[in-house]
């Protein structure tokens, strides 16, 4: 069984034992998620598509751990004013292991 799920504005195609890597979500490790957004859901034999999402479906998964991403480096810059700024971001990122479809 396959699903298409939507969390943090983007999409993860997802099967049961898959380990995704979302942006934060509320939660200790260890406990249970619910994706209720759906978009897809479909195996070789049956395939149903949501116009956006799928009425009663949902994903389950448990939360693994939560970290941050490597930091990634910016620049601000106006020509002609002796302005620059630079500055750093580090993502949370949330990791989630799918258990049921």
């Amino acid at each position: 069984m396959l699903a298409i799920i939507k969390t943090g504005g983007k999409q993860y195609k997802v099967a049961v034992g898959d380990k995704i890597k979302v942006e934060k979500l509320e939660g200790e490790t260890g406990t249970g998620v619910v994706f209720s957004e759906v978009l897809f859901l479909g195996d070789e034999k049956d395939v149903k598509i949501g116009t956006p999402f799928l009425e009663g479906a949902k994903v389950e998964g448990k939360i693994i751990e939560t970290s941050k991403q490597k930091k990634v480096v910016g620049m601000k810059f106006k020509a002609k004013k002796r302005y620059r700024v630079k500055f750093g971001h580090r993502q949370t990122m949330t990791e989630v292991e799918i258990t049921k479809i």
